[in-house]
């Protein structure tokens, strides 16, 4: 073949992989396979399918299995782009940096075993980027809130994106880069509801964004049968196996609360307030205060960094019902005001706040206002019974009282354990959208449970408060009642100062002592 001849078959094929990264991965890409060193890249189905994916949609979000070849598939895409169009700015962004430069050093492989009518030169190659001198280049990172911020992106890379903490704030960050035309390709199995990955996948589900939904199912893989699945279940549990391999949202992650119980809450007892007051219009009330019934008000004050929010839940005592509402950002003294003012309008309600840090700040403004039915905790912080605490606090003089809640150690995991039981039980009737969807992203993380990276959990722990110290209220008022009735069974007969005589036909006399006394004296 004449040289001519074989510049015109290169060319030809340049603009053949040009066109087409199926083409140019299943020709020319060399991959680094665990067990058999450098091997081809011999797409499978799904994954040619997936490529087509990538090249027709801007956004494309992909929910899963394990072990599928998806990083490898879009570190292959990234270098298709790469290779064949000029100044192209890829970032690639996971939960660590390794994890990241894994897929760097992907695309690494597979331009190093390119031919060399086809491989770009190579400007710039360290760990985490590769820069090449058609102005194209790729950069890994770990996630931080300031990733791909200040960067004009041709295409984001997010691997494991459901894992990722703050990817929230990431991807409002990174969107505006993206603007101009730019490509964002979220890959991950699922990782609980709630989360921004979770979010993003039921938006495509439902049509309300732009992303194009991607299903990789352990199915797909044509090597694997239900033998494979069931080893899956021995090797990683039930629950580890539906997340990993079943893309099963309910399944996965560690929420404290069963999502399947709060999809049936948000399908069945989720709706909008009669009415939303304040200044900030964030007072959500779903039932006027009812002169019949007794209330708790429980608050949790923000930290004061800004990040979170200050919190409480106005809840019948009887029923457990979620009446009223209110999450901002607000100043402690003004949170203070605001609690009061709540609780007094719902019947002088018992008043909870949480006292740990600032939250003095905000009980201290109720005292100077002299609130006479606020929350007090037992300072011995061996004695746990937050209920007998308050019950005995007049009882027992010898047992330092402090105002509020205190959240210790002790304390913490009892009143987690009862918010879950409320809710498994489904005794708690909650109306707010804003309270369900923390209770999604609230998540058992070392053992602690806590809102997942990134998320808040203010109106959880008010309300985890409020339910365990509702306890407290009924307590008190069982308490008063047997008060009540032990008084009245101690009351004894005595005989009146003034007794009338049975004897005496004289209406207007009356026997004192051994004398009678002349009462007319009452008409004149």
């Amino acid at each position: 073949m004449s040289e001519a001849k074989i510049k015109e078959v290169i060319k030809q094929e340049y603009l053949k992989c040009a066109i087409d990264p199926v083409y140019f991965l299943k020709k020319y890409a060399v991959i680094q396979h665990p067990l058999k060193g450098k091997v081809p890249f011999a797409l499978y189905p799904f994954q040619e399918a997936s490529l087509k994916d990538f090249k027709e949609h801007n956004y494309n979000v992909i929910l899963k299995a394990r072990q599928l070849g998806i990083s490898t598939l879009t570190a292959g895409y990234a270098l298709w782009m790469m290779t064949f169009q000029t100044d192209k700015n890829i970032l690639v962004i996971a939960t660590k940096q390794d994890t990241a430069k894994n897929l760097v050093t992907k695309i690494r492989v597979m331009h190093a075993n390119l031919p060399a009518w086809v491989r770009s030169t190579c400007v710039e190659d360290n760990k985490l980027s590769l820069r090449y001198s058609n102005g194209s280049q790729v950069k890994a990172i770990s996630s931080t809130e300031d990733a791909g911020r200040s960067e004009a992106l041709s295409l984001l890379v997010i691997d494991e994106a459901a894992f990722i903490d703050k990817i929230d704030t990431i991807w409002t960050a990174a969107q505006s880069t993206l603007s101009t035309g730019g490509q964002c390709i979220a890959l991950s199995t699922p990782n609980g509801v709630g989360n921004w990955f979770h979010k993003t996948w039921i938006g495509a589900e439902e049509g309300t964004n732009d992303w194009n939904m991607i299903k990789l199912h352990w199915t797909v893989h044509p090597d694997r049968e239900q033998a494979w699945r069931d080893e899956q279940d021995k090797l990683l549990g039930p629950s580890e196996a539906a997340q990993e391999c079943d893309c099963d949202f309910i399944t996965s992650g560690q929420g404290v609360i069963d999502p399947r119980i709060l999809e049936e809450y948000k399908s069945t007892q989720i709706k909008e307030p009669l009415e939303k007051r304040g200044f900030d219009s964030n007072l959500w009330v779903w039932e006027p205060p009812n002169y019949t019934k007794d209330y708790v008000v429980a608050g949790d004050v923000a930290r004061g960094d800004g990040q979170d929010f200050s919190a409480f839940h106005v809840i019948d005592v009887e029923t457990m019902e979620q009446v009223a509402e209110y999450k901002g950002k607000i100043s402690t003294k003004d949170f203070g005001n605001l609690c009061m003012n709540v609780a007094q309008e719902y019947n002088n309600a018992l008043l909870v706040i949480e006292n740990s840090s600032i939250g003095w700040a905000a009980i201290q403004q109720v005292i100077d206002r002299q609130y006479d039915n606020l929350f007090y905790t037992s300072k011995d912080l061996h004695y746990v019974d937050v209920a007998r605490q308050v019950t005995n606090r007049y009882r027992n003089s010898d047992r330092q009282m402090v105002p509020g809640f205190s959240m210790t150690q002790k304390t913490r995991p009892l009143v987690i354990a009862k918010l879950e039981e409320y809710f498994r039980e489904k005794s708690v009737i909650a109306h707010s959208s804003r309270l369900i969807d923390e209770l999604f992203v609230f998540i058992y993380n070392n053992n602690r449970a806590e809102a997942m990276a990134g998320y808040n959990d203010d109106l959880v722990m008010s309300l985890a408060i409020g339910l365990w110290v509702r306890d407290t209220a009924l307590r008190l008022k069982a308490e008063g009642m047997a008060l009540q009735r032990e008084v009245l069974s101690r009351m004894v007969d005595y005989e009146a100062v003034y007794t009338p005589s049975d004897n005496n036909n004289d209406e207007w006399t009356m026997d004192v002592g051994d004398k009678k006394e002349d009462l007319t004296w009452l008409i004149k």
